[in-house]
């Protein structure tokens, strides 16, 4: 991989002043946003994106870690830990000292090998575009941006884990150690709408019924079969009524696979279900009718697998960290959200969490993901200011 001097130029470069508007209210003690350069930004952002980094993909997701490691490194002038897991490494950095705040992040993406050469990373019109480029690549390059620029960065800890996308079961304990030895965690998702924090999050998890039933032949004896398609609609049909938007609980049965041939009674069914929760009641609530999930035809049995595997992050878990932000800009708002982070963990121990530190843009996980490139010396100042608050 080139130097990031090495680089090809971009389809716009950056080399004009900030226009003040980005500036207004922004009470900056010791870092000035004309200070933080654009370039190297966007340069530590091109070489993230075009190292793939698709959850699972081990070998891809190590050298995407070595990537950030390097980047990190030339940034901070020193280098991270690299913490092998059955998803790939995690990648950890540490200035020493006592912890006091974790930025907490994922470079897996969502996008499969081979999604780089389909959309190559591009910056035009001041957007830059590309497999994870919003979720959450630029997050990333934003805290090692902030963190650089820090006059002491004593106690300040960042950690990038391999498999966010995927559940973090292999980084999940290591996460939740770091948070609680650093009592801040401050994490680098996306930002909400126009670059707001998400200062509450929706528990979630995922199930999946298996569905078993008898095949036979559609044509000749159907009646010998035990419809495991029949038997799924039944239960879609059940499922869909378990949530309550009166409380925010959403049930949504999203991926079904069933089914062998036009002429088989269809012997197996599979149904996956989407589970959003605000509470820990509704948390019990839901568990429990998915566990009592019973067949309504005769000799199929029916496995109800998973579970709500991320607590809610409620809005007190942010309580002492959002006005810290709001010293920092006045105008910056927060806001509650359905999706999932590795903040819920670390929101669960009680540790003081706030997420949606990272880019401004949108279409997370979408084809059309992409960063507002101009707002990324905002969020650095903004990342940088709370950092310096915190004792």
């Amino acid at each position: 991989m080139a130097a990031p001097d090495e680089l090809p130029p971009f389809d716009e470069p950056f080399d004009e002043p900030i226009d003040d508007m980005l500036i207004d209210d922004m009470l900056i003690d010791d870092i000035l946003i004309e200070d933080i350069l654009i370039d190297d930004m966007v340069n530590d952002l091109r070489r993230l994106v075009e190292a793939e980094s698709p959850s699972h993909e081990v070998v891809q997701l190590t050298t995407c870690a070595e990537e950030l490691a390097s980047i990190i490194e030339l940034r901070t002038g020193q280098a991270p830990q690299l913490i092998d897991g059955p998803d790939g490494p995690h990648v950890h950095w540490s200035a020493g000292g006592q912890p006091r705040v974790l930025l907490l992040g994922h470079y897996d993406t969502v996008f499969p090998l081979g999604a780089l050469a389909e959309r190559p990373f591009t910056v035009t019109s001041g957007r830059a575009t590309g497999p994870g480029v919003f979720d959450m690549k630029a997050g990333i390059v934003q805290a090692i941006h902030a963190v650089a620029r820090l006059d002491d960065a004593s106690g300040v800890e960042m950690l990038f884990t391999s498999d966010e996308e995927v559940g973090s079961e292999s980084s999940r304990r290591l996460l939740e150690e770091r948070a609680i030895a650093c009592g801040n965690v401050l994490v680098l998702e996306p930002s909400a709408d126009g670059g707001a924090l998400k200062t509450s999050r929706k528990g979630a998890g995922t199930f999946e019924l298996v569905i078993h039933g008898t095949a036979a032949h559609a044509g000749l004896e159907p009646e010998k079969g035990r419809n495991a398609l029949v038997e799924a609609a039944h239960q879609v049909l059940a499922i869909s009524q378990f949530g309550d938007a009166a409380v925010g609980t959403t049930v949504t049965p999203t991926v079904a696979h069933v089914g062998t041939a036009d002429n088989v009674v269809p012997a197996e069914a599979r149904l996956r279900i989407d589970v959003r929760i605000t509470t820990a009641s509704e948390q019990r609530r839901v568990e429990a009718l998915m566990a009592a999930i019973a067949p309504v035809t005769a000799d199929i049995t029916i496995d109800v697998l998973g579970s709500i595997n991320r607590p809610p992050m409620p809005p007190e878990s942010s309580a002492m960290l959002f006005p810290l932000a709001q010293r920092v800009d006045p105008n910056i708002e927060g806001v509650a959200v359905g999706g999932a982070s590795d903040g819920n963990f670390t929101a669960a121990l009680g540790v003081p969490t706030l997420d949606g530190l990272g880019a401004v843009g949108g279409g997370a996980h979408a084809d059309h993901e992409w960063v507002d490139v101009l707002a990324m010396p905002t969020r650095v100042a903004l990342l940088h200011g709370i950092i310096d608050q915190l004792p």
